[in-house]
């Protein structure tokens, strides 16, 4: 059965993607304060940005979500949503 994306709610998107967002960076600070921490004296200022990159990635995603979603729905009116099949699911 067929089915039609024909509106996205762009706050609530944006929400849920800016917190995606967040998570997905976590693993990279962790990674990279691990090479900062084993970085040769004198080390370059990065722990700040490490701690503020969740939150630019949580407030850029937000803000680029709102927009992408806004534009979605323009040209949704014009073309059509996104269309995708979908099929009962077996209980086991």
């Amino acid at each position: 059965m067929k089915k039609q994306i024909t509106r996205i709610s762009p706050v609530q998107t944006a929400k849920v993607m800016a917190l995606l967002y967040f998570l997905m960076s976590l693993p990279m600070v962790l990674f990279m304060f691990a090479i900062y921490s084993h970085a040769p004296a004198p080390r370059p200022f990065m722990a700040g940005t490490l701690v503020l990159m969740p939150v630019f990635y949580l407030v850029f995603g937000f803000i680029f979500t709102v927009v992408g979603a806004w534009v979605y729905n323009l040209v949704a009116k014009w073309v059509g949503g996104v269309e995708f099949t979908t099929a009962e699911a077996d209980g086991s």
